[in-house]
């Protein structure tokens, strides 16, 4: 009977193990992805590597675009030279038939006026198999190219985002 009881207890700390590996590999999964800058250039997971990614998804549409965007860019400077690298991702639209909809004049603008690289997402294809599933969210890429603790969502738009993801950040540098 003991032995019954010995070898039960047994599997369940395999089991309690095992899951939590599989949870780990979930918050450290291998981000693989494909963005179209405004600019013309293309951001990739491949040209990311040996860096921190900040990926910052969000859309012109909504109000508080300007104050992720401020973010975004104090963001990039407070990290500038430390092997970061922080993009905004737009997930609006590029048909002019939807209500989402902005031109790539208008995204050229925004990164103009906020000195940030602006990536594309029209479709919501990639930020979906990112794990993104509310606006703003970001995500962090490590240097080998895993995503850092999983899609941050429900960050304050009006709060300091350095403030915000330093200690993520600290953790990975």
């Amino acid at each position: 009977m003991l032995n019954k009881i010995h070898k039960t207890a047994a599997a369940a700390a395999l089991f309690f193990a095992a899951t939590l590996v599989a949870s780990s590999t979930l918050a450290q999964s291998h981000a693989d992805f494909s963005f179209r800058a405004i600019d013309g250039e293309t951001v990739t997971s491949e040209t990311v590597q040996g860096q921190v990614a900040v990926l910052a998804f969000g859309a012109a549409w909504l109000p508080l675009s300007k104050n992720q965007l401020e973010g975004v860019k104090k963001l990039a400077d407070d990290y500038a030279g430390r092997g970061v690298v922080v993009y905004w991702v737009s997930t609006d639209s590029d048909s002019t038939k939807s209500k989402n909809y902005a031109s790539e004049d208008q995204l050229r603008g925004l990164a103009r006026k906020y000195k940030v690289t602006v990536l594309r997402d029209p479709d919501g294809a990639v930020s979906k198999k990112l794990g993104v599933d509310q606006l703003p969210t970001v995500i962090i890429i490590d240097k080998q190219g895993n995503i850092s603790g999983g899609p941050i969502g429900g960050l304050d738009p009006n709060a300091n985002l350095t403030a915000q993801l330093s200690e993520r950040l600290k953790k990975i540098l």
